[in-house]
C-alpha cells in the first residue's frame, strides 16, 4: 500500500511538472508572437506610413489582427490611435485606465516605452474567451523618433 501511495504521490508530481513546463513554453512561444508581430507592424509604418499602417492595425483583415494577437497603437498621452481587439477604442483618451487591481497599466505602458524602448509590463484583464479576469503581459515597443508605442498582449492562464 505505502509503495502504491509513493507510486502516486510521485506520477502526480512528475505530471504537475510536466504541464508547468508546457504552460511556461507555451507563454514563451506565445511572447516570441507577440514581439514578431510588433516587428511587423514597424516595418509595416516605415513602408506604408504611420496613417496607412494604423488603419492596417485596426482593420481585422489588415494583417495585424491573429486570433488573440493584435497590434494596438496609443501616445505618450494616451490616446489610442489604432487597436485590432477594439476599434471603437481608435480616439480614446486610456490614459486613466485601470486593471482589475486599480493598476493605472497604460501610464505604466508610457513609462516604460518612454524610458527602456521596450517592455514588458504586467496586469489583470478580462479574458474575452474565458470571461475570467486574469494575468495578462503586453509587450510594448516605442518606435524610434516618435512620441507613441505599439503594443501586443498576451494572456499568462494557459
Amino acid at each position: 500500500m505505502r509503495k502504491w501511495i509513493s507510486a502516486s504521490f510521485l506520477a502526480v508530481l512528475f505530471i504537475s511538472i510536466a504541464c508547468g513546463a508546457f504552460a511556461e513554453d507555451a507563454v514563451a512561444k506565445d511572447k516570441k508572437k507577440a514581439q514578431d508581430l510588433i516587428q511587423k507592424a514597424i516595418e509595416h509604418i516605415k513602408k506604408a506610413g504611420k496613417e496607412k499602417a494604423f488603419k492596417d492595425f485596426t482593420a481585422k483583415d489588415g494583417g495585424f489582427v491573429d486570433g488573440s494577437f493584435y497590434i494596438f497603437a496609443v501616445d505618450f498621452k494616451g490616446m489610442t490611435l489604432a487597436h485590432g481587439g477594439n476599434p471603437a477604442l481608435v480616439g480614446q483618451s486610456m490614459y486613466e485606465l485601470k486593471d482589475a487591481d486599480g493598476k493605472l497599466f497604460i501610464q505604466e505602458f508610457i513609462k516604460a516605452a518612454k524610458e527602456k524602448g521596450n517592455a514588458w509590463v504586467d496586469y489583470k484583464w478580462s479574458n474575452p474567451t474565458t470571461k475570467k479576469v486574469e494575468p495578462k503581459s503586453t509587450y510594448v515597443k516605442r518606435m524610434e523618433g516618435t512620441d507613441f508605442f505599439l503594443g501586443c498582449g498576451i494572456y499568462l492562464k494557459k
